[in-house]
């Protein structure tokens, strides 16, 4: 190795041939290649200390759970002997309470003692199990419950119980009337002011959202059971079809839209394709529905 200045040059010259091979090295080479070698030597050290501390804090909660269990096995070991030693003294009373009264002592041998730790054993195990398999089983009626509690809840969310608009008023009734058109009114007129918000008055899927003719803006909420309700002469429809709405959430502002003599809502409730009164359905599910759910 020949050394000019701060540079190094290393020949190899192979055995035969006339190719020489000249390689250059600086201080800065050399002192580069000794920090990498340097630190991956200390990541080396560091991972192995890593590694046995690791392996240290596995020994020590390995001896700290066999000292546990060690100390369980003497309480057992313990109660045992204190019921062997129990046994042996009521034995002994009775062998002398036997020869009192001029009846031969009946002996029990030891074999027997511990058969029947076994078989009380095997019955402690066994009711244990009984146990579990009660629990078990009272978490599945448990679990069947709260199924059942959620499905009714969800077909409650879905049948209306609410009013369209809070705190309104029914101005025209289900029924027949001459004003303002003389025939059948399918729905309930509800008094509201231009812009109130209108409600969802159940859960479900928006069936249509679009002009209907007399009835203007109006919003038709499919709710899956078999129900549909319909809010007409809206001024503004805030939902779109396929959308699923909660019950409760709003949908929409009353107007005065389509055939109509003023501001307010007018509220249909459909029953398997056949209108049905709304005014029970402003208030709660109505009992008759109630008692025919599960």
């Amino acid at each position: 190795m020949i050394k000019l200045k701060d540079r190094y040059f290393i020949k190899i010259v192979p055995q035969r041939g006339d190719v020489v091979h000249r390689f250059e090295l600086t201080r800065r080479h050399i002192v580069s290649a000794a920090c990498v070698l340097l630190g991956l030597v200390l990541g080396s050290v560091t991972v192995g200390l890593v590694q046995v501390w690791r392996a240290h804090a596995q020994v020590s909660a390995l001896r700290s759970l066999s000292m546990q269990q060690q100390a369980e096995l003497d309480e057992m070991n313990r109660k045992a002997a204190l019921i062997r030693s129990q046994l042996q003294h009521v034995q002994r009373q009775n062998q002398q309470i036997q020869q009192l009264i001029g009846i031969a002592p009946k002996t029990q041998k030891l074999g027997e003692v511990r058969h029947n730790l076994d078989a009380l054993v095997a019955e402690t195990a066994q009711t244990a199990a009984e146990s579990n398999r009660l629990r078990r089983l009272t978490m599945h009626v448990l679990n069947v419950r709260h199924l059942q509690e959620l499905a009714r809840a969800q077909a409650l969310a879905a049948i209306p119980s609410i009013d369209p608009v809070e705190g309104a008023q029914v101005i025209g009734c289900y029924c027949y009337r001459s004003y303002p058109d003389n025939e059948f009114h399918p729905g309930v007129d509800l008094s509201a002011d231009y812009g109130a918000v209108v409600r969802a008055a159940a859960a479900g899927t928006v069936a249509a959202a679009d002009w209907d003719g007399g009835f203007g803006e109006k919003i038709d909420i499919d709710h899956g059971n078999g129900y549909h309700t319909w809010y007409a002469h809206l001024s503004k429809m805030e939902v779109q079809p396929g959308q699923y709405v909660h019950k409760g959430q709003e949908i929409g502002l009353a107007g005065s839209t389509g055939f109509s003599t003023g501001p307010h809502l007018h509220y249909q409730v459909m029953l398997n394709g056949a209108a049905v009164d709304p005014t029970p359905y402003l208030d709660g599910v109505p009992a008759k529905v109630l008692a025919g759910l599960p």
